[in-house]
């Protein structure tokens, strides 16, 4: 409730796109946060909390595990309870990456607006999530984040988000969206692929779904055959139309409005991608983890396109506290009312 006051609070404000502002409320933001999150209680309602609680300091440290299902995290955790620390020092770790590195890509895209742009990022849908409970996806998912906001300083976007990958497996896929929309720019095919990908999920074709089990992990295959989780399961329309909002922004920017931003294109293309491939998985069990790999990027797919853009008639800028508030009360509805 406090990121929904403030993000209202600034949006009444008003945002001036030729001034830049002051980013000491971002960083007090962050901070408070990442104190709030780190130190938070262990609970049974916190669920992977409690499991966290559960297993910390039994496993004994005997050097780097390069066999770890979660490369660098896995590692960090063993150690950091082997040599005797309380967990609440690696939740707080944990949470200062994740916070810490959205406020990063915050403060890269968006430079005048960082106090705004980090609320909106708060605001998503995914972040309760990311940040109490599945904590290694969204660690991962926030230096992924941060990576391809460096697309023009490969040396330094390419490490990142290989270490994201190191934070957990499924990071696989945003990884080869990264490299495919690296490599492939044109920006139609990966419309069409998303389009295409929305026709297999209406027509519940599991073609795929079995052939991305068959090149995957054990655990992500077992997300995607076995049927056994008791999870909501079927064709998720809310879902759809959630993820149609930075797709029919996208179309909008690129068709419409003409807008050239290499770095645009690419977080576009890996999000167009990412979320295509979630609808080929649509009908698993835990279809909202594969669906949280495309909308980490959420915000920023739908927020650049209304700071790139300097033109002060632009409807994209006209309409921007709009669209910032709209977004924001879809995830109120969905968390206090759905």
């Amino acid at each position: 409730m406090i990121v929904a006051v403030a993000t209202f609070c600034v949006c009444h404000k008003g945002v001036n796109i030729d001034k830049k502002y002051n980013p000491i409320g971002a960083y007090i933001l962050c901070f408070f946060l990442i104190m709030f999150i780190g130190f938070r209680p262990i609970h049974r309602v916190f669920i992977d909390t409690l499991g966290y609680y559960e297993a910390w300091a039994l496993a004994d440290w005997a050097g780097f595990d390069f066999g770890a299902e979660n490369l660098i995290f896995d590692n960090i955790y063993i150690y950091l309870g082997a040599i005797g620390l309380d967990i609440s020092w690696f939740f707080l770790l944990i949470a200062s990456i994740y916070f810490g590195t959205i406020l990063a890509a915050c403060q890269k895209l968006f430079p005048n607006n960082i106090l705004l742009s980090f609320l909106v990022c708060l605001s998503a849908f995914s972040t309760y999530s990311y940040s109490m409970n599945g904590i290694k996806a969204g660690a991962a998912a926030s230096i992924f984040l941060l990576g391809i906001t460096y697309r023009d300083k490969l040396f330094i976007s390419l490490p990142l988000v290989l270490i994201s990958w190191g934070f957990h497996h499924s990071m696989q896929l945003p990884v080869a969206a990264y490299c495919l929309a690296l490599i492939f720019k044109n920006k139609n095919w990966y419309f069409y692929g998303w389009l295409f990908c929305l026709l297999m999920a209406i027509g519940h074709v599991s073609f795929f779904q079995n052939l991305f089990a068959g090149i995957t992990d054990e655990s992500g295959a077992d997300y995607l055959t076995k049927d056994e989780y008791n999870t909501v399961k079927g064709f998720r329309l809310d879902f759809i139309i959630y993820s149609s909002m930075p797709v029919l922004m996208g179309y909008l920017v690129k068709y419409k409005y003409k807008m050239e931003e290499k770095i645009y294109d690419m977080i576009l293309n890996t999000y167009l991608v990412c979320n295509a491939v979630w609808m080929l998985c649509m009908y698993a069990a835990f279809t909202n983890r594969i669906a949280y790999l495309s909308w980490f990027m959420y915000p920023i797919v739908l927020l650049y396109p209304c700071f790139a853009i300097t033109e002060r008639s632009h409807p994209l800028v006209v309409n921007r506290n709009k669209i910032i508030v709209a977004h924001l009360t879809f995830t109120l509805f969905m968390e206090f009312i759905y």
